[in-house]
């Protein structure tokens, strides 16, 4: 695996006395890198790098300067084995290509180029850069150029196969076809260290890096003996220390800056300070149990609370006024003021000498004072906690308008024409605010009081209540320029809203109202949901949610959940206009959660906000989202006849109308939906919004086909209507308890299962909808049909005839008996005709097809009996359960029916099905009074 080649630099064509190129054998946040001499005449200027031993070069890494970039950087390797001597005179270098750098203006001069070029691997003991031409810009009139850093990676060569080469210089005797080692997940580069890259050791502090790079090796270890859960420990430690390291290297070139600037005091509080951090740092991560200097340690195989929640908290990092203090108190402690007794009381001089510190110390934040407060006088209250975070990166963003700016801190500059050519002002402007940082904290000891809030005066004014109900400290981090921070800020006030359920507000007296809580949470999320990174709005969204689904039923008032929903509705629905994919459904998706709130949806307060009129210059992505909102909300809450809840027929008529002529084909789909549905509750309003159904109309395309859905849609309502009145005509005369005379037969066909069957197919029952398309209630419809058509031809056929023999026929099986006796048919009826049944539990006699439909609406146990959604049939409620775990208990087929007595599918139920299932031989199974009447015969 590549590492990093240890190299000196010993040969540079030239170099600035204040930035030599020796600057360049080291990696550091305090690096200054090499700089050409000012007004040089040199074109090119070469940098020979010499490698510690001969190595195996995989990648060369470079990191440019802000504004001095030279045109592009060549490449060029050399390798002579240790045993022939070598000097830059009479070195061959092998050209390996070059490196194109960037002006840099789209960045304003304020960030690094990091370059990485892997190169074909190849032995080489000397690298040669030769950096050619100057980028001129408004910061570099004088053509000069700097590279601030170089990290060569690759491996050591054995001391046998490096002295094998015959020193020509080239390096491709035998490695010229191998190929680097790559990472099996990433297919990059693979490192023995992550911190051998140039990325990670210019920005981490020294001391860090030794540390980082000791866990590491005992990562290693761990997984290969199945340590796991240390292994886990070791990289979530490994993760914060990078933060941690980030940080110290801040505090290291704010303290290099103080020296520079001959502010000893300062670079005291600075060293003081990175001593603290780097303990507490160390003692917060348990880094020397996790070491394990003394051996295996069993505590560190087993889960505990820092590394529990995966990645672990940082300590605060103390301010300049923290240490200050903590300095004072130090020195004037009981213990050090009897040892300064003791001194004194031996020797006067070192006595006060002691004394002098101690006045130094203290005093420190009062002399510093009056010269921040003379440099910045813009921004004596804007100043920044020392701890703030700083963007992480190589290529980091300055705050200020231009690199070149002064130390003052401030935005603007008071004086453009004073010249600004000290390497001081601007050097490290790639890491902002440290200057900024330390003058701040020097105001911030004069006066305790200041810089603890980072909100301004009207900040402080508009958050008053928020800052009431839930702490200055909480606001802060919404307010903040970091948006670590305003996550950290959601998730503490998701968890406020979230233990405010649990924990009884009544019982605090100074607690805050559930409106006022609601009230600030809106405030504080009415700036989150505008926030431009996407992991701080989507914790805003989650905690939009929390307030209205979690903390908001039951508790607010009406007035008060309308007052939020004003106030976060509006940004919500321009973020779902957004055209990332990610935003827009986020949001869509926490504007539908709002609606689904019980108080938001009493009020109607979403609907009338998506059933506007879309313009025609509305954009695409803002107008679908609002339809597809609107459709989702007619879909789950149903067309409305309140005028105030924007779910109307007009509303959504006049709504859908609009959308179906924006230019955007997506949207007018969505729109024509919303008018199908519509449609199919009041189809005269919905004509009314549109031109009239004619010719002329129907040669534009949307109208033919929206007017052709129309149709479709009239065709089947004309259809229901039919067949609905077809079954009222045949519904018979309210029935009597038994059949006692031949007269009373029709009427036990015509009974309560008689007129059910009609009712059935215009209304729409919980039975009826099992099945999607009623087909159960046609079924019963075209039977009750069936049978009063051969009851008529029976009694027709009677009529005709010229036979004196009175004879009886029954109109369902086609039983026949000879003589005038009623009483024979009800007895038939009543016990033997196989198309009928009793019922189980009111007794009464009724067709078989009509039985299911019989014990769920008409029978007087009928609350004990429920539709089974699978098969149609009719369970009692107790045996429900086991009714599911039976083999019968299975989908029904389209256009068939199911025999509530053998449980089987019956066919054609429209075209005599029933008849065939019933009296057939190999028919129904289950059928009792078919097996009797075989018996009898």
């Amino acid at each position: 695996m590549a590492k990093k080649i240890p190299f000196n630099v010993v040969f540079a064509s030239d170099e600035d006395v204040n930035f030599p190129a020796s600057e360049l054998n080291t990696h550091g946040p305090t690096v200054h890198g090499w700089r050409s001499t000012v007004g040089g005449s040199l074109a090119t200027h070469d940098i020979i790098l010499r490698f510690q031993q001969p190595a195996k070069i995989y990648r060369i890494q470079l990191l440019a300067h802000q504004y001095l970039i030279p045109e592009k950087v060549e490449l060029w390797l050399h390798y002579s084995p240790k045993s022939l001597p070598s000097t830059p005179s009479s070195q061959y270098f092998d050209f390996l290509g070059f490196v194109a750098l960037a002006d840099n203006a789209n960045t304003n001069y304020k960030s690094r180029e990091l370059q990485s070029v892997t190169v074909t691997p190849r032995r080489g003991t000397h690298l040669k850069l030769r950096l050619i031409g100057s980028q001129n810009n408004e910061y570099n009139r004088t053509g000069q150029i700097s590279l601030l850093a170089v990290n060569v990676l690759g491996e050591d060569l054995d001391v046998g196969t490096s002295s094998n080469g015959n020193g020509n210089g080239n390096g491709e005797e035998h490695i010229g076809s191998e190929a680097p080692p790559l990472d099996t997940a990433t297919g990059e580069l693979a490192l023995a260290s992550i911190c051998d890259d140039l990325l990670f050791s210019m920005y981490v502090e020294e001391s860090i890096v030794k540390y980082i790079r000791e866990l590491e090796q005992r990562k290693t270890l761990a997984v290969s003996s199945e340590r796991f859960e240390y292994a886990r420990k070791l990289k979530l430690c490994m993760t914060a220390l990078r933060t941690a390291g980030e940080r110290l290297g801040r505090y290291s070139l704010a303290k290099r800056q103080a020296v520079q600037q001959e502010d000893f005091t300062t670079a005291k509080l600075r060293k003081e300070q990175m001593e603290m951090y780097r303990a507490a740092v160390l003692r917060q991560l348990q880094v020397q149990q996790l070491l394990e200097t003394q051996g295996v340690q069993s505590s560190n195989d087993q889960s505990c609370e820092i590394y529990a929640g995966g990645k672990p908290s940082l300590p605060p990092a103390p301010s300049l006024q923290e240490v200050a203090h903590a300095l004072a108190e130090a020195a004037l402690s009981p213990k050090s003021i009897a040892s300064q007794d003791d001194k004194s009381s031996t020797d006067g001089s070192l006595g006060q000498a002691s004394n002098e510190s101690v006045v130094v110390v203290s005093a420190a934040p009062v002399a510093i004072a009056p010269a921040a407060l003379h440099a910045t006088p813009t921004h004596a209250s804007g100043w920044r906690k020392s701890h703030d975070e700083i963007p992480q990166s190589p290529r980091l963003p300055s705050r200020h308008s231009s690199p070149m700016c002064s130390r003052q801190g401030s935005l603007r500059r008071r004086n453009k024409s004073v010249p600004r050519n000290s390497y001081e002002d601007y050097e490290e402007r790639a890491i902002p605010a440290l200057r900024q940082e330390c003058q701040g904290n020097a105001l911030l000891e004069a006066d305790p009081n200041r810089g603890r809030s980072r909100l301004n005066d009207r900040e402080r004014r508009q958050a008053a209540l928020p800052i009431l109900v839930f702490g200055s400290e909480l606001v802060e981090q919404f307010y903040s320029r970091q948006f670590q921070d305003r996550e950290d800020g959601l998730m503490r006030l998701r968890n406020f809203l979230k233990e405010l359920e649990v924990v009884e507000v009544a019982s605090n007296e100074h607690a805050a109202s559930p409106n006022k809580v609601a009230r600030s949470a809106a405030l504080l999320l009415h700036r989150a949901v505008r926030d431009a990174v996407y992991s701080v709005f989507s914790q805003a969204t989650e905690t939009v949610r929390v307030l209205f689904l979690e903390f908001v039923p039951g508790r607010v008032s009406p007035s008060e959940v309308a007052r939020c929903v004003d106030r976060l509705l509006p940004e919500l629905l321009a973020k779902s206009g957004d055209p990332s994919a990610r935003l827009h459904t986020l949001a869509q998706h926490t504007i539908l959660s709002i609606a689904a709130c019980p108080e938001v949806a009493e009020q109607s307060l979403v609907a009338p906000a998506l059933s506007r009129s879309v313009g025609s210059g509305t954009h695409q992505r803002l107008a679908m989202s609002r339809l597809q909102m609107l459709e989702q909300l007619v879909h789950t809450q149903g067309i409305s006849t309140d005028k105030h809840s924007g779910l109307t027929c007009r509303a959504l008529s006049e709504c859908g109308c609009s959308g179906i002529h924006h230019p955007a084909e997506p949207v007018r789909k969505v729109a024509e939906r919303i008018l199908l549905l519509v449609y199919k509750l009041n189809p005269r309003m919905v004509r009314k919004q549109l031109p009239p159904d004619d010719d002329i109309t129907r040669r534009n395309l949307l109208y033919r086909q929206l007017f052709t859905e129309f149709d479709k849609l009239d065709l089947e309502r004309k259809q229901e209507l039919l067949d609905g009145s077809k079954c009222v005509g045949d519904a018979a005369t309210p029935p009597a308890d038994k059949p006692t005379t031949s007269s009373d037969a029709s009427r036990l066909l015509k009974s309560k299962s008689g007129q059910a069957l009609g009712l059935a197919a215009s209304s729409s029952n919980g039975y009826a909808s099992c099945n999607g398309k009623q087909q159960y209630n046609e079924q019963l419809k075209r039977s009750m049909l069936s049978a009063s058509n051969s009851r008529k031809g029976s009694a027709s056929n009677s009529e005709s005839t010229e036979d004196n023999t009175p004879k009886i026929r029954c109109p369902f099986c086609d039983w026949s008996c000879a003589g005038s006796d009623a009483t024979q048919l009800d007895r038939h009826y009543w016990k033997a005709c196989p198309f009928l049944t009793k019922c189980p539990q009111c007794s009464q006699v009724l067709e078989v097809a009509a039985l299911n439909y019989h014990l769920t609406t008409e029978c007087d146990a009928k609350e004990s009996y429920v539709v089974c959604a699978r098969c149609t049939e009719s369970v009692h409620k107790q045996l429900y359960e086991l009714h599911q775990m039976e083999d019968y208990c299975r989908e029904l087929k389209t256009g068939a029916a199911r025999c509530p007595l053998c449980h089987d599918d019956v066919h054609l139920p429209l075209d005599g099905g029933w008849k065939l299932h019933l009296l057939s031989a190999a028919g129904c199974p289950g059928n009792i009074r078919k097996k009797n009447a075989k018996k009898s015969n």
